[in-house]
């Protein structure tokens, strides 16, 4: 009985086997046992396959090398425009440097509450580990909220030098914003403008990471780009990808978007057909 009773008690978290793979991604278990479980398969993205985002390429490459070589870097957060890349340039790091000793670990917003533990499990690892929290945005009163805070910048435990925190947000603060917030604005005689509490609390998340990376909407000609890319990356002849270009601004123009994702959905359509 006693033992039936200890399954479902809460359990610590084990350390998983961290040669099966350079990407793991967390899990609650039934009972709230949290697990490490690695990824079998890891997207094969690499750097070069991404373009027209240079700029935010070069900034988070050089962070991660600095993070890799054990110098200082800074948490990062990556926001803007949907379907632009932002997760795809954390991917492709882990790629770059996972022969160096980079792992990722991926978290829902749900399980950010956790981040304590999992940091505890790592600290003493030779390993340099990123959690990576995608589409990441809070509604007003979540428990995540809090937990991300204090974990980045005001837990009493200092931060262990082989964690970062990378996130993907399309929200540049991360909570929502609402028109009537503006009126806690203060006014001084002398026509400075001062934030109100609300603004400060909502500013408050976002600032605690060193690194912020904008991602925009791309430009036609960005656009056919990225689909070249993507053609010739499935195996399409560079003699055939200007022929496709009609087709894939129809197809961007249905969809309401020339993102990098709509380039590759489409690459992946045209390239089948062809086929």
């Amino acid at each position: 009985l006693i033992e039936r009773i200890e399954s479902v008690l809460p359990q610590p978290m084990c350390q998983p086997d961290w040669s099966a793979s350079i990407a793991f991604r967390y899990r609650k278990r039934s009972g709230g046992h949290g697990v490490l479980e690695p990824v079998r398969h890891v997207a094969s993205l690499s750097l070069k396959d991404l373009r027209e985002i240079d700029g935010q390429k070069e900034k988070i490459q050089r962070n991660t090398e600095q993070f890799v070589q054990g110098v200082p870097a800074n948490n990062v957060l990556l926001t803007g425009a949907r379907g632009t890349g932002k997760s795809s340039l954390i991917k492709a790091c882990l790629n770059e440097y996972a022969p160096r000793g980079l792992r990722l670990i991926e978290v829902d917003k749900a399980d950010l509450v956790d981040l304590p533990d999992i940091i505890e499990v790592v600290s003493e690892r030779a390993e340099k580990f990123i959690i990576f929290c995608d589409d990441l945005s809070f509604e007003d009163g979540e428990p995540g909220y809090k937990a991300l805070k204090s974990i980045l910048d005001g837990s009493v435990a200092a931060a262990t030098p082989n964690v970062l925190i990378y996130s993907t947000s399309n929200r540049r603060h991360l909570l929502p914003e609402y028109m009537k917030e503006n009126l806690s604005y203060t006014h001084t005689d002398d026509g400075e403008v001062h934030p109100g509490e609300v603004i400060e609390e909502k500013i408050s998340l976002s600032e605690r990471f060193g690194l912020w990376v904008s991602f925009y909407p791309f430009s036609q000609d960005e656009y056919l780009t990225i689909v070249d890319q993507w053609l010739r990356s499935l195996g399409l002849p560079e003699s055939k990808t200007e022929a496709s270009h009609p087709e894939a601004l129809v197809w961007a123009l249905e969809r309401g978007s020339r993102s990098g994702r709509v380039a590759y959905q489409f690459a992946r359509d045209y390239v089948g057909r062809q086929a």
